[in-house]
């Protein structure tokens, strides 16, 4: 994450936005569970709100900086924080009743790491467990802000056949003008 981004994704505006809008919009009539797990917190403003509606929460972070920074910061509450890559996360498989991905995929380096994410998350959930996400649509301001960056942006047209083939069912993915929000189940042994 460039210095600029790092900066906004840090910013009190920031918070705001994830706690009056993203958070509201992805979880609306979801239940995520008591054991969620949520890829890629970055500095922890999502974590930051995400954490007040689970019991407990498993943010998993790539760079060592930031989880250690947001392991400090969250000590002795409901969070822990793992350093680790999302798409080979040594977790526990079928251990968590939820899973979150907020704002991040798209810092993921290609389809293809992205695509290893999501099987990761479909094998730590749960038989049933939910994944929810958003992410921010393709436009010129979001590559601006990603310069110098990886930013590799989601096509909601073939998220969902995504989703299907890193193990998901029950998929909804919906857009408006800013972003695209995603829910999807892994099914139960019974829907095989």
């Amino acid at each position: 994450m460039n210095d600029e981004h790092l900066r906004l994704c840090s910013s009190a505006e920031w918070a705001e936005t994830v706690r009056t809008w993203i958070i509201p919009w992805v979880l609306d009539g979801v239940d995520l569970g008591e054991d969620v797990l949520e890829v890629g917190p970055g500095p922890g403003s999502t974590t930051d709100v995400l954490r007040t509606s689970v019991p407990r929460l498993t943010a998993v972070e790539i760079d060592a900086e930031l989880a250690d920074a947001l392991a400090a910061r969250l000590a002795g509450t409901n969070v822990e924080v793992l350093c680790a890559d999302a798409t080979a996360t040594g977790l526990p498989e079928g251990r968590f009743s939820g899973a979150a991905c907020l704002s991040m995929l798209h810092h993921i380096p290609g389809v293809d790491s992205q695509d290893r994410l999501l099987a990761e998350v479909a094998r730590v959930l749960r038989d049933g467990g939910v994944l929810v996400g958003e992410d921010s649509l393709d436009s010129p301001e979001s590559r601006a802000l990603h310069v110098d960056d990886t930013y590799v942006p989601l096509d909601p047209d073939r998220l969902a056949d995504r989703l299907v083939a890193a193990g998901f069912r029950a998929v909804e993915v919906t857009t408006d003008e800013y972003a695209v929000r995603f829910r999807a189940r892994k099914p139960r042994r019974s829907d095989h």
